[in-house]
């Protein structure tokens, strides 16, 4: 059996300023139903892939929680088995909390979306409506609209004219693209948080330049009637060396401000050689193209803009250590800035030097844990292809709803791997139940669990696409219940609009939620 806490008993972990990882197991679409405030979604069907990032010190205070289903519990029983020694569980789940009088909260990032409300309120952030902008860009006023999105969103829709330009880039970036004090800079996002933060990063920054927020981002656009354009890639040019020179005076007086230590290699290594002891986070805040080039070993990427806005996404432990890192010190400033100010209290920031640092090259890889112990029967495509037309074969995919809708191994069905038991019942009879997923990784970690009824497909559903098999995009053998994502507004069915305008609402009120839940410790700092 687990050991348990009591809501109280969490509560007061939760102040005292000591590490403590608080994990919620239930499926995201779940989760963002009803949740505490700094729980970080980590779902039981894929705990291997990530808690190895989201708490990499195995003697981390660790408390998990879900609705009294059970989750927590199996999830304490997979701790354990890679070593985690400090597992508990919220006794009687997110209901108990409620009950002991405790505050619950519905979306996801709700940490960082209620920061960004709060930079708004205590800082006064200027704002511009669409209306407001729409007019200037048409009278042709000297105006620049910089999105703080990744480019991935960017491409998807942006304002006419903007340029992408991600969170932690617009102080590293911005001199370039509007040398002239008198360009008016607007920032926008989605909706609000990284519009906020970016407008207030480069007030913070303290640049010549008139800045605004686009109130309520892409969204408040089109709620306006406004189009959006959708496909383009419209990236900043290159930081110049006055640019550069004139970002990092700007950073220095930030870091001044906030008291953030850059780090030299001989207080990281100490910092390494702690690491059973406290937990640390390194975390590359640059592009993740310029990660791939080089980065320091060991560590991950999240760009600047990224890690605000998700902080309870890549950070697991809170009180940890956090070292970010970049090749010019602006972006790591700015982003530890925000962090701290977000209350976390130890966070650094590091030079990286590709002359003397140890250097790697290629995409992150996170580890999965229990992969290598995972013993379970494989079949080729060739074999599964069999199977499924002469009945002795059924298939099931756990990749998550969305990647079934989009394209799955036809006649398979779609299942959660925590509710994989209840799920087969559904099944058609079969001598073998063949489990797949993207890559497959995870399709063995499931078959692994169960008997020798199941086996697992090798190389997943991208070997099945690579070997030239169809693939089948609907609803065709739903066997669970699609609450394994949270859907942003205009991903959602039905009134996109309804959605729209729900979502900017629940942003909005998030600051009296986190202020009557009362463990937050946000803090304000004068320009």
């Amino acid at each position: 059996m687990a050991k348990t806490v009591t809501a109280d008993v969490l509560r007061a972990m939760l102040l005292d300023g000591k590490e403590l990882a608080l994990l919620d197991v239930r499926e995201e679409g779940a989760f963002s139903e009803s949740h505490l405030l700094f729980a970080s979604s980590l779902p039981l069907s894929r705990l291997e892939f990530g808690i190895d990032a989201l708490v990499p010190r195995r003697g981390t205070r660790t408390v998990l929680c879900d609705d009294g289903s059970g989750l927590a519990e199996r999830a304490a029983v997979k701790l354990a088995g890679f070593g985690y020694t400090d597992v508990s569980v919220l006794d009687g789940g997110t209901a108990a909390w409620e009950r002991a009088g405790h505050v619950l909260f519905s979306g996801i990032y709700v940490p960082s979306k209620a920061f960004g409300e709060y930079v708004e309120e205590t800082c006064h952030t200027p704002n511009i409506t669409a209306p407001e902008l729409k007019a200037r860009l048409d009278a042709g006023d000297d105006i620049v609209v910089l999105d703080s999105r990744p480019m991935d969103e960017f491409r998807r829709m942006n304002i006419p004219t903007a340029i992408d330009v991600p969170g932690a880039e617009l102080a590293y970036r911005v001199h370039d693209i509007a040398p002239s004090p008198e360009t008016t800079v607007v920032v926008n996002c989605a909706g609000r948080t990284r519009s906020i933060i970016g407008a207030q990063s480069l007030i913070k920054a303290g640049i010549p330049n008139k800045v605004m927020a686009l109130r309520n981002g892409t969204m408040g656009w089109e709620l306006a009637g406004f189009e959006l354009e959708r496909g383009n890639e419209r990236p900043p040019p290159e930081v110049t060396p006055e640019g550069l020179a004139r970002a990092q005076a700007s950073a220095a007086r930030v870091a001044e401000s906030r008291a953030i230590e850059t780090v030299d290699r001989d207080r990281l290594e100490t910092w390494r050689a702690e690491t059973d002891e406290r937990s640390l986070f390194l975390l590359d805040v640059r592009g993740v193209d310029e990660y791939e080039a080089g980065h320091l070993a060991g560590s991950r990427p999240i760009p600047g803009g990224q890690l605000v806005q998700s902080t309870d996404a890549v950070i697991g432990t809170r009180n940890a250590r956090v070292v970010l890192i970049d090749d010019t010190g602006v972006r790591a400033t700015m982003t530890a800035a925000w962090l701290v100010e977000m209350g976390w209290p130890e966070v650094a920031v590091y030079r990286l030097d590709p002359t003397a640092d140890e250097i790697e090259t290629g995409a992150w890889e996170p580890g999965v844990l229990g992969l290598d112990r995972a013993e379970a029967r494989s079949v080729s495509v060739d074999a599964l292809a069999r199977g499924l037309q002469d009945g002795s074969m059924a298939a099931v995919d756990l990749a998550g709803s969305r990647a079934y809708l989009a394209g799955h191994v036809p006649g398979a069905g779609f299942a959660l791997r925590s509710r994989l038991d209840d799920a087969v019942d559904g099944l058609p009879a079969a001598e073998t139940v063949v489990l797949t997923s993207s890559d497959g990784r995870l399709a063995r970690l499931a078959a692994a669990e169960r008997g020798r009824d199941f086996a697992y497909l090798e190389g997943g559903t991208e070997a099945w696409i690579a070997a030239g098999m169809p693939l089948a995009e609907d609803e065709e053998l739903m066997l669970d219940s699609t609450d394994d994502v949270w859907l942003r507004p205009y991903d959602r069915g039905g009134d996109v609009t309804q959605a729209m305008n729900a979502y900017l609402e629940w942003e909005l009120q998030l600051v009296q939620q986190v202020e009557a839940d009362g463990t937050a410790r946000f803090r304000r700092f004068d320009e």
